[in-house]
């Protein structure tokens, strides 16, 4: 019996058939014509443009080949790697809690050398005190009506978080000013919060960057994401954290960084800002 494929993965492989359709029709050739340059027959063609087979990286390699357009091979390759890994679904977190979610990334965390961060509505989950995450998470599993495991899933948060005392790994986070001032706990929560984020401004492998309310920006504000190295982005959306590998995609994300970074103050204008936040709490 042949396993159909989840519509996930199906709706990936019809994406990615519809890109090298185009590619074919872009170079002016026919099937016929991409089956003999390829070296195959003209019924593989016809199934890898109908997402009825997927291609091998070899095949996609071998069809921009034929097309002369090697430029896209890194990025239709990165497309056909398993889609289920492109979409962590809340519907999921509502199955198995919070906790996971926080384990999941272990790996990822410890492998990193150079993490970029930008975040535009909480403070970065790197950067949260015990306190604050607990409130955080507590509103995010009420809303989401996921199982309440917020004490264990901030306590993996935590653990996980214990790379940023690594000096192996680099970090530079750019936050706009709106996220010290945003109430997601207590007071006193805040406080604390707003507290160890001047102290880790301390490290030596930790940069942060705020983005003023009344500075001049290059870049409009944006949804939180994180780049891993050069090869991998997590940008959040409400429904689901996508996890996006194709070259030109993570290009785009740092070419971003780099924008919001250049409207970012430092240094002794950042301790400015937050200790204003610190003064203006009840």
């Amino acid at each position: 019996m042949t396993l159909r494929p989840s519509p996930k993965v199906q709706k990936a492989r019809e994406a990615l058939a519809g890109r090298l359709s185009e590619i074919r029709k872009d170079a002016g050739i026919s099937g016929r014509e991409l089956a003999v340059r390829c070296g195959w027959s003209e019924s593989k063609s016809s199934r890898i443009e109908n997402a009825k087979t997927p291609p091998s990286d070899a095949d996609i390699m071998a069809w921009c080949r034929a097309c002369d357009a090697g430029g896209q091979v890194l990025d239709l390759i990165a497309a056909n790697r398993p889609s289920d890994e492109a979409h962590a679904q809340w519907k999921r977190l509502q199955r198995s809690g919070l906790r996971r979610l926080q384990e999941s990334t272990g790996d990822l965390y410890r492998q990193t050398k150079v993490f970029r961060v930008y975040v535009s509505d909480v403070i970065p989950g790197f950067l949260q005190t015990p306190g604050y995450a607990t409130a955080l998470l507590s509103s995010i599993a009420a809303f989401r009506g996921t199982p309440n495991d917020v004490r264990d899933a901030v306590a993996a948060r935590m653990k996980r978080n214990t790379v940023l005392s690594h000096g192996a790994h680099r970090f530079s986070f750019v936050l706009e000013e709106s996220v010290l001032r945003y109430r997601v706990c207590s007071a006193e929560a805040m406080a604390a919060q707003l507290g160890h984020l001047l102290g880790v401004m301390d490290l030596p492998n930790v940069a942060v960057g705020i983005i003023p309310f009344a500075g001049r920006r290059s870049v409009w504000p944006m949804p939180t994401f994180t780049i891993f190295d050069d090869t991998r982005v997590h940008a959040d959306t409400l429904d689901a954290a996508s996890t996006l590998t194709e070259p030109s995609q993570v290009e785009l994300y740092a070419r971003a960084f780099d924008r919001l970074s250049q409207g970012a103050a430092r240094g002794a204008a950042v301790r400015s800002l937050v200790a204003g936040a610190l003064a203006h709490l009840d």
